[in-house]
């Protein structure tokens, strides 16, 4: 049986993050992983530059907390990253300081990696995905500890500890694989032969300030209040999708990883230490407007799924009045179906694969995900 630990931690302030890490430390008796000298590389969620309070990125006082814990059991630390976007140095600088990481690692001496080469690297168990692009530090590391955001999310339903792997990606060639892989379900197969491949052993989730509606980055943040952790990604993640009250269904990552058997099939093979999960629940936490309606194919002639499956995937929208033609949509589309004209961006449709790419990388929030009026309930 798979253990997590979850315990109430209300604000960001660095004692009471302390605290609740040293609690989910001891619990899980994550002390047996480290030994003095080794290289353990922290991955946190931060896709793009915003505020720590906002609940797109990791906050950097979870890392500080998780960082200076490591510190003391005689561990070297580094943060390694690759958000969306271009991935440089100059890019990393200007993620890092958006996010407060830079004031963090000043602060608490807590390291940034700014290595942005990569490695071609083979997952010869990989079942969608037999070989990936990883990131140095990543593949440098003796221990990958993830420390993931609580965020819905457009195209996987749920951002957890799984989904942040993604981020070990180097930056423009996660365009590539959505290009790849533009179907959900091949997707997040995908999705978990990057996961399997880079496996972390310890996973900490960062639910004090979650985030609802269209994540990773165009919801708004909401308090769940809740610190995780554990050792399995996936046992983790369902954890979480059982707070945001998450249909099963919707958590597109979680069935595919049980079939495979790298994952629980439901929290009756989940154990939860610490605080009990029905304490934290959110009955009312919204969920995002790409939700499936592929149910509704089942009513619909098979010569027809084709047309109506895509009248019935939600489109992002661009609210002109918004957009101030940065570019940055385009530059993430895996299809190149995005264009600047007249200092505003414009959509393709035709060519568009729905992986909402550049909903998540709009820095003006200017893109919508916009659905079928029918299931907009």
């Amino acid at each position: 049986m798979e253990q997590i630990a979850l315990t109430g931690c209300k604000t960001y302030r660095y004692e009471e993050v302390r605290d609740a890490v040293d609690f989910l430390w001891e619990k899980l008796s994550l002390s047996r992983f480290i030994k003095p000298g080794m290289m353990v590389a922290i991955k946190p969620n931060l896709v793009m530059k915003s505020g720590p309070e906002g609940g797109v990125a990791t906050h950097p006082l979870v890392v500080a907390a998780i960082g200076t814990k490591l510190k003391e059991l005689g561990a070297d630390v580094i943060v390694v990253e690759s958000p969306g976007g271009l991935y440089t140095p100059q890019v990393l600088r200007i993620v890092y300081g958006g996010c407060g990481y830079l004031e963090m690692s000043e602060k608490y001496g807590i390291p940034l990696n700014f290595d942005c080469s990569y490695i071609e690297t083979e997952a010869p168990q990989g079942i969608r995905s037999r070989q990936f692009q990883i990131i140095s530090p990543i593949l440098n590391a003796d221990l990958i500890v993830d420390v993931a955001k609580l965020k819905t999310h457009c195209m996987t339903g749920f951002s957890g500890a799984v989904k942040n792997m993604f981020g070990t990606i180097p930056g423009l060639m996660k365009p590539e694989l959505h290009c790849r892989f533009p179907e959900k379900p091949d997707f997040c197969e995908m999705l978990i032969d990057l996961c399997e491949l880079v496996r972390p052993q310890i996973c900490f989730m960062d639910g004090i300030i979650g985030m609802e509606g269209n994540g990773p980055t165009g919801g708004n943040p909401r308090f769940v209040g809740a610190l995780l952790a554990g050792t399995n990604p996936y046992a983790l993640d369902l954890a979480c999708t059982k707070i945001i009250s998450m249909k099963e269904q919707n958590a597109l990552l979680l069935r595919p990883a049980a079939r495979r058997g790298v994952g629980p099939t439901s929290m009756d093979e989940v154990e939860v230490l610490g605080d009990r999960l029905e304490n934290f629940q959110i009955l009312d936490f919204q969920q995002p407007e790409s939700r499936t309606s592929d149910f509704v194919l089942d009513y619909v002639p098979k010569f027809l799924r084709p047309m109506a499956k895509k009248i019935l995937t939600p489109i992002p929208k661009i609210r002109e009045i918004d957009c101030i033609g940065c570019g940055r949509c385009a530059q993430s589309c895996p299809q190149h179906t995005i264009h600047i004209e007249d200092h505003t961006a414009k959509i393709n449709y035709q060519n568009c694969i729905r992986c909402y790419c550049c909903h998540e990388m709009c820095p003006e929030r200017a893109i919508d995900i916009k659905r079928f009026s029918l299931f907009k309930l």
